[in-house]
C-alpha cells in the first residue's frame, strides 16, 4: 500500500513553497508615487498631472516624468490608494514664536501642497526663551506622523533627538547630519543684492539686520562684505546696523524705520540699503518717507524674501522661492513617512535669486 500523503495530487511541495516565498521576498519594494517625484526632480502634484494628462505641464518636465515612471516600472495601485484616501495622517509644522511674511509664505507652499493627500496639519510654536527645550518636549508627545522644523534653530542635542524619534522629520533652513534638510545659501543671496547696488552706482551702501547671532544673519554679512571689498569699497561697521531695542526687536518694521533713521545720520550719507528681511525694508521705507527721502532717487532698496507685500510695493527683494521650498519639504517628508527604512537623507541648498524692481532702479 502506498504511503499517504497529507498532500493534494499537483499540490506544491513545502520546498517549493518555501522557494516561492523566498523569490517573493527578494523581490524588490514596488515604486510608488513619490518615489517617481523622487526621480524626477518634481512634485506628487506635477506626477499626478502628467499621469493624468494634464495640459497644465511642460514638455520638458512631462518627459523627465515619463522617463522616472519607465526606469522605476511604476504602476499605481488601486488598492493601495483607495486604503491611502481612507486613511487621514498628521503632520506638524514646528515654528519659531516670531512669525513673519516669510513663515507665511512658506506655510502657503507647504498647505497648497499638502491638498488632496489626506494629511492634517498642526502647527506648533516653539516659542522664544527656549525653543529647543519646547521642541523636545514636543517630541516625547509623540502625536503626529511626521514633522517639519521650520526657520527654528536647532541645537546638536535636539538634532540627536530628531534623528532617534520615532516618526521621520525635515528640516526648514538649518541643516544637520543625517537629516533631511532644504536651506538657502544666504550668502549668494546677499552677493547678489549687493552686486547690484553697486551695478547700480552706489558706493555707500548700509546693512539693515537683526541684534540676533542667528547664522543666516552671519552669512548674509559675509556676502555683503564679500562684494564691498571686492569692489574695491570699504566695509564700514558703522553702517551694519540692527535698530532693534528692548521695544523693536527681531524683524519688524519698528526695527526697520528705527535702523533707517540711524543710517540716514551717517556723513558721508548712505545712497542705498539692503535690508536682511522685507519686514525691515518696509519699516526702512517708512523712515524714509518720513524723512522727505524719496526711493530710490535718494536712496535706493533691497530686502530679503520677496514676500507679496514686496511685489505689491516695488520693493527689489532677494527671492528665496518659499512656496517650491514649501512642496518639496512635504513631499520629502510623505516619501520618509512611505519609506522609513530609507537610510538615504537629502541636504538641498537652494540659490535665491535677486528680483529687481522700482526700489532700486536708477
Amino acid at each position: 500500500m502506498p504511503p499517504s500523503s497529507d498532500s493534494a495530487p499537483g499540490a506544491p511541495s513545502d520546498d517549493a513553497t518555501a522557494d516561492e516565498a523566498s523569490s517573493d521576498d527578494a523581490s524588490p519594494p514596488k515604486a510608488t508615487i513619490y518615489d517617481v517625484a523622487s526621480r524626477s526632480g518634481t512634485s506628487v502634484a506635477t506626477v499626478s498631472r502628467v499621469m493624468n494628462d494634464a495640459d497644465n505641464v511642460a514638455e520638458e518636465t512631462r518627459e523627465r516624468v515619463e522617463a522616472a515612471i519607465r526606469e522605476l516600472s511604476y504602476r499605481p495601485d488601486r488598492t493601495a490608494r483607495t486604503l491611502a484616501e481612507q486613511q487621514t495622517r498628521m503632520i506638524a509644522v514646528a515654528l519659531p514664536s516670531f512669525i513673519t511674511p516669510f513663515h507665511n509664505e512658506l506655510m502657503k507652499g507647504i498647505r497648497l501642497s499638502l491638498r488632496g493627500r489626506n494629511v492634517d496639519l498642526l502647527v506648533r510654536d516653539l516659542g522664544s526663551e527656549d525653543p529647543n527645550a519646547e521642541l523636545a518636549h514636543f517630541l516625547d508627545q509623540g502625536t503626529v506622523d511626521g514633522l517639519l522644523v521650520a526657520g527654528a534653530i536647532v541645537d546638536e542635542a535636539a538634532a540627536d533627538e530628531l534623528r532617534a524619534w520615532r516618526a521621520p522629520a525635515v528640516l526648514i533652513g538649518d541643516e544637520r547630519d543625517g537629516l533631511d534638510s532644504f536651506t538657502w545659501d544666504d550668502h549668494a543671496g546677499a552677493r547678489a543684492a549687493t552686486a547690484h547696488l553697486i551695478e547700480q552706482g552706489h558706493e555707500r551702501i548700509g546693512l539693515i539686520r537683526t541684534r540676533n547671532e542667528m547664522p543666516l544673519q552671519e552669512r548674509r554679512i559675509e556676502g555683503y562684505r564679500a562684494v564691498l571689498e571686492e569692489a574695491g569699497l570699504p566695509f564700514d561697521t558703522s553702517l551694519v546696523v540692527s535698530g532693534q531695542t528692548s521695544k523693536h526687536a527681531g524683524f519688524s518694521e519698528e526695527a526697520g524705520r528705527e535702523a533707517m533713521r540711524q543710517l540716514l545720520m551717517a556723513d558721508p550719507p548712505v545712497t542705498a540699503v539692503f535690508c536682511s528681511s522685507d519686514v525691515h525694508a518696509v519699516g526702512a521705507w517708512t523712515a524714509l518717507r518720513e524723512a522727505g527721502k524719496e526711493v530710490p532717487a535718494d536712496v535706493a532698496l533691497v530686502g530679503y524674501d520677496d514676500v507679496k507685500t514686496s511685489r505689491f510695493l516695488g520693493l527689489s527683494s532677494v527671492s528665496q522661492g518659499m512656496h517650491e521650498v514649501g512642496e518639496r519639504a512635504v513631499q520629502r517628508l510623505m516619501y520618509r513617512m512611505a519609506h522609513p527604512d530609507d537610510p538615504e537623507r537629502v541636504a538641498e541648498r537652494m540659490t535665491p535669486v535677486l528680483q529687481a524692481r522700482r526700489s532700486s532702479k536708477s
